[in-house]
């Protein structure tokens, strides 16, 4: 038998013309085994069966198949340490594949779908997003998508926004559910920072304080949701994959504010007026029926504040979660306070108000009142005797003197030394 490199350098010197007696002499192969290799052409070589060979874990192998048969639920790392005591001195590795042969396969459980009564539940979650605005070609941005779906009638309200902050979650839970026109009596929660801070010492969920004062106010409990348990908030991860595809991809936007424009289109004529996959209703006809039982909204706003100090620039301007608010040329202290809302802010000077702004959704943006910037240029007034300027503030009183006046005023200055 031939090896493989001289059965291809013979086919090869046929396929150049070479004839049989001369790629015998070239190669040194008689000239039968030429013409009986040129005739069969290359194949797959074949290789006789290999005879299996006794393996480490063989002596174990009836051992394992009686311990996996009680126990169908015993770990790799149980049964080593048993075949251990038992003088096994083979690896791990071996072992776990040899567990997993013998283990009976595991027969997926269905899933019980988790159904809510009218007005229960809503779940809450922020998706991450890639943006190119045709405002600023080239520049890509990250927007957060905050979503809220109503666990009953699958009614969608979202929005984009640049941060993911507190005052930004809590800004998108007002206008949902003033949206929504009620609230449910609990919303659920991933494990996100502005909605979850951690655990106590008695594995309790610890709320952020600002979500705990929004849900007494507006009468819903927060949950969250177990970790690494993703089909639990299946009613709000499934949209984003939604609104990805359906609306998201191939789309082209302005701006923050054009995306959140088309963003309300979408919903109102595509996504909330569409049949269900799951419950084979119509997201709006079905939300009319849940709206009677979602709480009525409180009389009064939400109101809780963020108290800062903040310092004045030398351009009337103070910094606030990332973006420049104005404050009035009148101003004369550097360090105001500050008091953050949800829908507003307030800057105070010696417990005055002075200033009011809507928050910026943004980042690296200015908000320049007008009214702050009142004070002119000095004006300039022709002088009584139409000759030369006066230049004055608004204000300011001068008196009107005769020139016989001053020149007395330099006469006795020079006679002082004064100049």
């Amino acid at each position: 038998m031939i090896k493989l490199g001289e059965l291809v350098m013979i086919l090869d010197l046929h396929r150049q013309g070479l004839s049989v007696s001369a790629i015998s002499r070239q190669l040194g192969i008689d000239r039968k085994t030429v013409r009986r290799y040129m005739a069969r052409g290359l194949e797959p070589p074949k290789y006789k069966p290999r005879v299996p060979q006794p393996g480490v874990i063989d002596p174990f192998r009836p051992y394992l198949a009686e311990r996996i048969t009680s126990f169908p639920a015993l770990t790799a790392r149980r049964l080593w340490r048993e075949l251990k005591d038992r003088g096994y001195r083979g690896g791990y590795t071996v072992l776990k594949e040899a567990v997993r042969e013998l283990r009976p396969p595991r027969t997926p459980a269905f899933e019980v779908r988790f159904e809510t009564a009218p007005g229960e539940q809503a779940q809450v979650d922020l998706a991450h997003f890639e943006v190119v605005f045709t405002d600023e070609p080239g520049v890509k941005r990250i927007v957060w998508l905050f979503s809220m779906v109503l666990g009953f009638s699958r009614l969608i309200w979202c929005r984009f926004v640049i941060h993911q902050d507190l005052q930004t979650v809590l800004r998108c839970h007002i206008a949902a559910l003033e949206a929504l026109g009620g609230a449910p009596r609990e919303i659920l929660y991933d494990r996100m920072k502005t909605a979850v801070v951690g655990e106590d010492a008695d594995g309790l969920v610890v709320y952020n304080r600002g979500l705990i004062d929004l849900a007494r106010h507006y009468g819903f409990q927060p949950r969250a949701c177990r970790p690494y348990r993703p089909k639990t908030k299946g009613k709000v991860e499934r949209p984003f994959r939604y609104i990805r595809e359906d609306f998201f991809l191939a789309g082209s936007f302005r701006n923050l504010d054009d995306l959140n424009v088309q963003l309300r289109h979408w919903l109102d004529t595509v996504a909330n007026p569409r049949v269900h996959a799951t419950t084979q209703r119509i997201v709006n006809e079905t939300f009319a029926e849940e709206k009677p039982a979602l709480k009525p909204l409180p009389l009064t706003p939400y109101r809780a504040v963020l108290k800062l100090e903040r310092r004045v620039s030398h351009e009337g301007m103070v910094s606030i979660g990332g973006n420049l608010y104005s404050v009035p040329d009148t101003t004369h202290r550097r360090i105001l306070d500050v008091h953050a809302f949800a829908d507003e802010i307030r800057i105070f000077e010696n417990g005055a108000l002075i200033a009011t702004h809507v928050p910026l959704e943004g980042r690296d943006q200015t908000r320049l009142d007008p009214a702050h910037r009142k004070t002119s240029l000095p004006s300039r007034r022709r002088s009584p005797d139409g000759g030369s300027f006066v230049i004055c503030r608004p204000g300011d009183q001068v008196a009107r003197r005769s020139l016989d006046f001053y020149d007395a005023v330099g006469r006795r200055l020079a006679d002082q030394g004064g100049i």
